[in-house]
């Protein structure tokens, strides 16, 4: 689809949690995941808080998505508080109409009377991709990160979440790239508490961003044969708050996983899982989503609890260990980049 044409994003800034104004260009620039593409039908709307900035997605009857800033320009009531009607946004307020360019075209209140141009609502770009809704606040300087495996006949692909979670986004990427918790918040399934060692593993940065390979695991039971192995993972951080795994056997079973965490705020973020695997083709798509969701609801309590809830980019407020390599170079590289939102 063609995408949403913003204007006045240059001005945009973001709230940290005592008000103040940042402008944070690299997340601001970047793609996030609002919605399942199933759940804004024409005729519907949603709001969602991204990067603390309030906005109404919203689908005309043509089946363009929109995403604009929750405001009305007129009285700064929500625009969510409205509703869909045809190819237009209708305030609740005054009746007011906007066009899909988020330009006002009719006041009830004044037949014929022609709306200046500074009645127009702050929209944002708009992508529909894997089955998922992403938006730009800012301007984008690369597409949606890649899930190779999506139109691969050889693998069998789906969507799990939306998981709302009270934490830092970058606490969720850390969790993600975390093997070492494998035995004591998903003991029997990905790890085993008897076996919890980590042997040393290379990790870089490249133009890609973080890139950590050939992780061993012990698992007790990894492709559902009933015999415990070991198995290799191989992990990147592509964006700040996208991240990606491969888990693979020397026999050849492979699965991936796309992990897309969506700041709503410095501390709230809502992730979503795109997963692929070539094989247990005879287990049902419900059964693969459910387990999905079992192992992220076993990580929320504990990924709820950091204290401070931001991350901390200072070597010094916590301590490290070797198996700590990704999450260490992870902060390295949000360093680099200049990233200053949900840091501390």
């Amino acid at each position: 689809m063609t995408p949403t044409t913003s204007n006045s994003n240059t001005a945009l800034s973001m709230q940290n949690g005592k008000g103040e104004k940042r402008n944070d260009p690299v997340l601001l620039n970047d793609w996030y995941a609002v919605t399942r593409t199933q759940d804004l039908q024409p005729g519907s709307l949603i709001k969602f808080r991204l990067l603390d900035i309030d906005l109404v997605i919203w689908r005309g009857d043509d089946g363009q998505v929109q995403a604009w800033e929750d405001r009305c320009p007129h009285r700064s009531v929500r625009l969510s508080a409205g509703n869909v009607v045809g190819n237009t946004l209708v305030c609740s307020y005054h009746g007011m109409s906007y066009n899909s360019a988020g330009q006002c075209i009719k006041v009830p209140a004044h037949p014929g009377y022609i709306p200046p141009k500074q009645a127009c609502a702050h929209t944002f770009q708009v992508k529909e991709r894997y089955g998922l809704i992403y938006v730009c606040l800012g301007e984008p300087q690369q597409d949606i990160v890649v899930f190779p495996e999506w139109n691969e006949p050889a693998y069998r692909c789906y969507l799990t979440g939306p998981y709302f979670i009270r934490s830092n986004g970058y606490r969720a990427i850390e969790n993600f790239l975390d093997v070492a918790h494998f035995p004591f918040l998903h003991e029997g399934i990905l790890g085993d508490r008897d076996r919890p060692e980590i042997e040393d593993y290379p990790v870089v940065i490249n133009d890609d961003g973080v890139f950590a390979s050939n992780i061993r695991v012990w698992q007790p039971d990894p492709y559902g044969t009933g015999q415990g192995d070991y198995v290799i993972y191989d992990y990147w951080a592509f964006r700040p708050l996208t991240a990606y795994l491969r888990k693979y056997s020397p026999t050849g079973e492979c699965l991936t996983l796309l992990y897309n965490v969506t700041p709503v705020s410095e501390e709230e973020c809502v992730g979503w899982m795109l997963g692929s695997l070539n094989y247990a083709h005879d287990i049902s798509d419900q059964a693969i989503r459910a387990f999905q969701d079992e192992i992220v609801f076993q990580d929320l309590d504990n990924l709820e609890s950091h204290t401070p809830k931001k991350l901390p980019l200072d070597s010094q407020v916590e301590f490290h260990v070797p198996s700590d390599r990704s999450s260490l170079m992870y902060r390295k590289w949000l360093k680099q980049l200049g990233i200053t939102y949900g840091i501390l």
